[in-house]
């Protein structure tokens, strides 16, 4: 079977963790460089001992590498800002990305809710973290009745939260609270993170608040079990995903004050409905408290697989015109 070469840029916990993913689980994906700037990384020294082709001169090293023009998708787990950059440079070579940065230069991607509507996107934003574990869940509620409100709240192990993750903390909130009302479908939404520094290390745990108008009897018993299907969709990919407890569903009090949380002329939600979730890593390279990590890279690893699968069966090369790429390649200086 012919698989899709990809490179993974950053050389840091999320980079290295994708690269085992795809080496030891993908279906239709072959590492092809993880990029670094960091030559003495932990990440590049791995890669080497795998046999993993490795550049740390960032994306220009990429870019140079011989078998650049072969690769067909590219993972970019660096920063916000740095996907900017790395996005502009690979442009004219018409490679895919995948970034898993909360940039958000392109449409949102939650693999249980919506990747088969961006399969085909040329850069493609796999939100956070705390998005990948509750919009699943905010989509569900909303397929069963409106949700006028949605607040998640992600609680990770402090160890787990790198440098890139605290330099993007704005970005994490931004881009999460918008993905829930875009991709979720809450009619408004908002997203907070929290740091936990209890040692040992805790493992990922999720929030998900939602304020609906649930007027039947049997409604409640409806959100439960399209939870329940989401969160078995999603463990598919990320098996350490689970719901810590039964799916609660509450009348909201008549005198408690909700104006603030809801759009100019929404109807006032009747019940809430909280759902209690845990994350734990699959530990291929991160620890297992890492589930943050882990259902970044495992939502990102389904996305490269689904995308090199789909092209594949077009007969066509994934995300890579290779006529442009060594065009563009044979001109450069």
């Amino acid at each position: 079977m012919n698989r899709t070469k990809v490179a993974v840029i950053g050389s840091g916990n999320i980079g290295t963790d994708l690269m085992i993913k795809v080496l030891r689980t993908a279906e239709h994906l072959e590492m092809g460089a993880l990029v670094g700037i960091d030559p003495d990384s932990d990440g590049l020294a791995r890669a080497r001992r795998l046999g993993v082709p490795t550049t740390h001169e960032g994306v220009d090293g990429l870019i140079a590498m011989p078998g650049f023009a072969d690769i067909g998708i590219v993972f970019d787990a660096t920063s916000a800002k740095a996907h900017v950059h790395n996005a502009a440079r690979l442009r004219p070579y018409g490679k895919r990305l995948v970034d898993l940065t909360p940039a958000a230069l392109g449409p949102y991607v939650v693999p249980a809710v919506n990747l088969e509507q961006h399969l085909d996107a040329d850069d493609v934003n796999m939100v956070t973290c705390g998005g990948q574990a509750t919009i699943p869940v905010v989509a569900a509620i909303g397929g069963v009745v409106p949700v006028e409100y949605a607040e998640i709240v992600a609680s990770i192990a402090s160890r787990s939260a790198g440098p890139g993750t605290r330099a993007n903390i704005d970005e994490f909130t931004e881009t999460t609270s918008a993905a829930i009302v875009e991709v979720g479908g809450a009619r408004r939404g908002k997203a907070i993170i929290v740091l936990n520094p209890a040692e040992p290390p805790l493992i990922m745990r999720d929030t998900v608040l939602a304020l609906v108008r649930a007027p039947g009897p049997d409604t409640a018993d409806e959100i439960r079990r399209a939870v329940a299907a989401m969160v078995a969709s999603v463990a598919e990919y990320v098996p350490g995903y689970r719901l810590k407890q039964e799916v609660q569903v509450a009348p909201v009090p008549a005198d408690q004050p909700l104006e603030t949380l809801l759009a100019p002329g929404a109807d006032r939600p009747t019940h809430q409905v909280s759902v209690f979730l845990e994350v734990e890593g699959a530990a291929h390279y991160l620890p297992a408290y890492a589930g943050n990590l882990d259902i970044m890279t495992s939502a990102a690893l389904r996305v490269g697989d689904r995308m090199a699968a789909r092209d594949a069966a077009r007969g066509t090369a994934a995300g890579n015109d290779r006529g442009t790429a060594r065009q563009h390649l044979e001109a450069a200086p």
